[in-house]
């Protein structure tokens, strides 16, 4: 259950801060669901008001929405927080367009990790930070579902309007999501199920399903975004007609709080706060949206957006470069209370991060070739050496949650694997996925005569070249490893590993290359190896599709970065999202869990349970951190009081 504002993560990636965790940016939702909801709690469903077709004013996935009808802010914003003054945010990255629905070009990301921003575009329903897989109503008041979830219909407030003072209306609504659908793969996938959307009423609009019984799809639905239509239909100011599925530098017409102010490509972005925003007195935006200013600078040297941090020349940094948090941050304004460095720890499942393979290269079909490159990655080294000892290896999709796969499949599991067995590796009948250990010299030795030996029997064998032992295929194919990579930050750790492979006989190259060719090369699948992350959630579903399912393998741009075609992951992926209770879905994971890893299709990388934060002290926030995100930027404050004198 997962957002799809915009176009997709990969997109996206290099604005985020490149470094070894996070590097894609992640929407407001995907930070948002979430943990520790009892296995018999069920969906708020049209058993409450399905026969007089009631609307609500909002849905959870698990139980009823904390907050009532008649609630009057969010318990983790302040209501009183002063609005003005200017944030200012440092980006790693570049860009090209503010377009962010093509996938072409460069697009600009307004947030990543904890860093989540309110861009000019809204959506249907908006979520909370401190209850998992929860949406409340935002341009649309109330939503309305049948007890078998075969549609979704939505009320839209009449004061909700675009920031040329346009209502947004349901023909909005319906232009947005055919258009979005037919042109980003992110839509196709997640809402696949969605079979016609129609106005069904002066201020209504109904999303009817091809199948009932997938839970989650009326809140997924609530994700829409909502666009102008008659802007995008007509001429710029130079009499053109726009073309959203094309790059541009003008800046777009919102909703949102915040509209565009001003942009250079590869440089800035500066927010404007929206004085009349037309929802500034909902329930759901009290508190929220206090910046007068935020500006995003653009750095294209990670080291250098660090030194610019440390002069003051932008607030707030949100640390994933491990190195960095332990030798980077000694200097005279943490030291005296004028920047702030803490840590925060969320209630949020673990991404999934890995070096990930590309199965459209055939030496990649055979899974003992990539067995050999799990075998390889001494990750204890890497954790200890360069990471300061700060990491967790990966070990499934579903990290650090009850949704993660221990031990032998349960009987619940092998109902669901048993009939798959065919399109399964046998281990995931006979054992846990545990990646390689390689915590003592032996233990490295071993791995990497075991690599060799599955190389061996794959039909990759030694033989010199010049100076060189390489691996050769009976065709006389050298096995090669082309590396491409997006930031110098990851050559420290793609360059220790180059030299495992290398002396199993691989012959290894590392590329990194400008952002632009970068996601040339990734939406082209023109690589061997690169470093992908996956956001996942408590309430996983639609989104699944995309990441592992056969229809988004060959999809340009899809989340499916390694070209996974498997008949049996598509099977547990549409048991998961159609499961009819929570202990059903935590099974469907369990095992989709199990098919995925045991496959061997990446190499599992790290996650870090907490966020590494540092800001300068002319920042207030409320005093309680709600539990599934940080809340920065939208429920921070300007506070120059606060900064020591010195």
């Amino acid at each position: 259950m997962h957002s799809n504002r915009g176009a997709n993560s990969v997109k996206a990636a290099n604005h985020g801060v490149l470094c070894e965790m996070n590097r894609f940016p992640i929407s407001r939702r995907q930070l948002l669901k979430w943990a520790g909801v009892a296995p018999s709690a069920t969906l708020l469903t049209a058993q409450a008001f399905a026969q007089d077709k009631s609307f609500v004013h909002g849905l959870s996935l698990f139980g009823e929405p904390k907050y009532k009808a008649d609630f009057k802010h969010y318990d983790y914003v302040n209501p009183a927080a002063p609005k003005g003054g200017k944030l200012r945010l440092g980006f790693l990255g570049s860009f090209d367009t503010l377009n962010g629905f093509s996938i072409k070009g460069d697009p600009m990301a307004f947030g990543y990790g904890q860093i989540s921003i309110d861009i000019p575009y809204e959506t249907l329903m908006q979520s909370p930070y401190d209850q998992p897989a929860t949406n409340y109503g935002h341009i649309a008041s109330g939503i309305y579902h049948p007890a078998d979830f075969s549609s979704a219909i939505f009320q839209l407030r009449p004061e909700a309007r675009f920031h040329d003072g346009k209502s947004i209306s349901a023909e909005d609504v319906i232009w947005t999501f055919e258009t979005l659908r037919k042109q980003l793969p992110s839509y196709q996938g997640y809402y696949k199920n969605i079979s016609k959307v129609a106005q069904s009423g002066e201020r209504e609009v109904t999303f009817s399903f091809d199948a009932p019984g997938n839970r989650e799809l009326p809140s997924n639905t609530g994700d829409v975004v909502v666009l102008p239509k008659h802007y995008w239909t007509s001429n710029d100011a130079a009499g053109k007609l726009r073309d959203i599925s094309s790059n541009t530098m003008e800046p777009p017409l919102g909703s949102g709080p915040y509209r565009i102010s001003a942009a250079k490509a590869g440089q800035f972005v500066k927010l404007a706060r929206v004085p009349d925003y037309w929802a500034k007195d909902l329930p759901t935006q009290i508190g929220r949206n206090n910046f007068d200013e935020i500006e995003i600078v653009l750095f294209r040297d990670a080291q250098v957006a660090h030194e610019a941090f440390k002069a003051d020349q932008y607030d707030f940094r949100l640390e994933s470069s491990s190195k960095q948090w332990a030798t980077g941050y000694d200097f005279p304004a943490i030291k005296d209370g004028r920047c702030i460095k803490t840590t925060e720890r969320l209630q949020n499942v673990e991404q999934i991060q890995a070096w990930v393979l590309n199965l459209r290269r055939p030496k990649f079909q055979d899974e003992r070739v990539r067995r050999a490159l799990d075998l390889a990655f001494d990750y204890e080294w890497t954790n200890k050496n360069l990471f300061f000892g700060q990491y967790v290896r990966c070990r499934s999709i579903f990290n650090n949650s009850e949704l993660e796969a221990k031990g032998l499949p349960s009987p619940e599991e092998l109902t669901l694997l048993e009939p798959l067995k065919a399109d399964l590796p046998s281990e995931v009948f006979t054992q846990a996925f545990t990646p390689p250990l390689n915590d003592t010299p032996q233990n490295r030795r071993k791995n990497l005569r075991e690599a060799s030996r599955l190389l061996d029997e794959a039909g990759w064998k030694i033989t010199q070249q010049g100076t060189k032992s390489i691996r050769k295929n009976p065709n006389g194919d050298v096995l090669t490893l082309d590396f491409v990579l997006d930031s110098p930050l990851f050559e420290r750790i793609a360059l220790p590993y180059s030299q495992e492979l290398e002396s199993l006989g691989f012959a290894v190259t590392i590329r990194t290359v400008d952002a632009a060719q970068y996601e040339r090369r990734v939406e082209d699948r023109d690589f061997d190896i690169i470093s992908g992350v996956w956001g996942q959630s408590l309430s996983p579903g639609n989104e699944q599709r995309e990441y592992w399912g056969t229809a988004s393998a060959d999809t340009k741009g899809s989340r499916n970065y390694s070209g996974i075609k498997n008949k049996a992951i598509d099977a547990l992926i549409e048991k998961l999202i159609f499961a009819t209770d929570r202990r059903a879905q935590v099974t469907a994971a369990r095992a989709l869990d199990r098919a995925v890893m045991a496959n061997h299709y990446f190499v599992p990388m790290w996650f870090v349970a907490e966020e590494r934060i540092a800001y300068w002290n002319r920042l207030g926030r409320p005093s309680r951190v709600p539990e599934h995100a940080l809340g920065f930027t939208s429920t921070w404050w300007f506070d120059d009081s606060k900064m020591p004198k010195g």
